[in-house]
């Protein structure tokens, strides 16, 4: 590590990737009988689902505040410390929920989703230090490696949540998982490989900041200005709206349909995880082989402008898909990952031309900011709008939020200011 500092950051991106996709898994075993229901019996299951909602939304939040933060610190303290630290309040957030969930212990979970979120920012350090040993030339080839970080831990933590939470489960016919396995196991885990990490960071991560910077105050309010700033800005406005009816939508996917799968087609919670680890699985290869081709032949805003409307409409094959028959389940996923895939991809990078010449990461910055927010309120809202064990309506509602991010993004995004694009701000001719 102390030779190619990119192997800390690599596995610092994936480990909070990966603690991220092994919660999906496990959450519907928090509010759905059996023995690791955290909410009172006498509670519903729409009242577990808003218990569930709020709980999802505590660590976005959290995050939304924190990552500039810490950020600002790592430009005064250096990248090490701070990346370190936010690695170790990671790993006692595992521990703290796992505890919770033994315990039964709501305020716990709420605690430990809350330190989780307050620490997590640093994916902003990961991005700084990157910055920090990249050269002109490999750049791009650097922050790829980040992406492919992001993308294996959202393909494996859902996987091995699953199995990690599932006692007495076959793994392919060769062992069964040990009797002892449970809710907690995958947190411990997690725990486990966040604070090997942190060892490794300390040890053998070497400084990456050659000039810290000690002036002027840390700035709290900073995301909340980089929202503001943003929907301020005429290049980035449109995007930035889109960005977060799109992200909100996602957000109403993610957090509820664990849940869906568990309650209207029996998955396991080992099933869950193995679903949604093939999901991560086709996206990142849309990315790696239909973006590409898609590129060579659209530019970016053309894209968007169907590729928001094909992944709505996969939201609303879910919700129309027959109980009978779980397959049509597995018939979807090839289709909803390219069309998201290409919204994900294609986002990021009219972002980035559309902001001005030298600000680009400051726009990556804001439009983190944005993502991030959108998050909160839809996975509050999932909670209130499920009423019943079998109902669908959080998937509409990501239908629904999916297309009016297409619908607005179709109507209101004028190419004018990107870079590349004939009669752009810039006037930088299309090649």
């Amino acid at each position: 590590m102390r030779k190619n500092p990119m192997l800390a950051i690599f596995t610092t991106v994936f480990i909070d990737l990966l603690g991220f996709g092994i919660l999906i898994p496990v959450f519907p075993l928090l509010i759905t009988d059996g023995p690791f229901r955290v909410t009172p019996d006498s509670w519903s299951f729409a009242q577990g689902m808003i218990m569930l909602g709020w709980l999802q939304a505590i660590y976005p939040f959290c995050m939304f505040i924190a990552a500039p933060i810490l950020g600002q610190l790592s430009d005064r303290h250096g990248r090490r410390p701070v990346l370190a630290l936010s690695i170790f309040g990671t790993a006692i957030g595992y521990v703290l929920f796992a505890i919770g969930i033994s315990t039964g212990n709501l305020p716990l979970l709420f605690a430990a989703r809350a330190l989780d979120g307050l620490t997590g920012g640093n994916l902003a350090v990961a991005q700084a230090a990157i910055g920090d040993i990249s050269t002109h030339e490999n750049r791009a080839k650097n922050f790829g490696y980040m992406g492919a970080a992001f993308g294996m831990g959202f393909i494996i933590g859902p996987y091995l949540g699953g199995k990690l939470s599932s006692p007495s489960v076959s793994f392919y016919g060769l062992f069964n998982t040990p009797h002892w396995f449970g809710a907690t196991t995958p947190f411990w885990f997690a725990a486990i490989i966040a604070l090997l990490n942190c060892t490794a960071v300390l040890t053998t991560f070497p400084e990456t900041i050659k000039e810290k910077f000690h002036g002027g105050k840390i700035r709290v309010g900073q995301s909340l200005s980089n929202v503001v700033n943003g929907f301020k800005s005429d290049r980035l406005r449109v995007i930035l709206l889109s960005s977060f009816m799109f992200s909100a939508g996602f957000t109403f996917f993610t957090t509820f349909f664990g849940v869906y799968l568990r309650n209207k087609f029996s998955f396991s919670s080992s099933k869950i995880g193995d679903y949604f680890a093939i999901v991560g699985l086709c996206i990142a290869l849309s990315q790696g082989l239909v973006v590409g081709r898609v590129a060579k032949k659209l530019v970016d805003f053309k894209v968007l402008k169907f590729s928001m409307f094909g992944t709505g409409s996969m939201m609303l094959i879910y919700f129309l898909t027959p109980t009978t028959s779980s397959m049509y389940l597995y018939m979807v996923i090839p289709f909803f990952s390219i069309f998201n895939g290409l919204c994900m991809a294609n986002t990021s990078s009219l972002i980035s031309r559309s902001a001005e010449m030298g600000k680009q990461g400051e726009a990556m910055g804001i439009y983190s900011s944005v993502s991030s927010l959108s998050q909160v309120p839809a996975a509050v809202l999932v909670g209130y709008i499920t009423t019943s064990i079998t109902s669908s309506q959080p998937l509409i509602v990501a239908s629904v939020c999916i297309g009016i991010a297409g619908l607005s993004f179709v109507l209101l995004f004028k190419p004018k200011y990107v870079s590349g694009v004939v009669g752009a701000a810039d006037g930088i001719p299309v090649h």
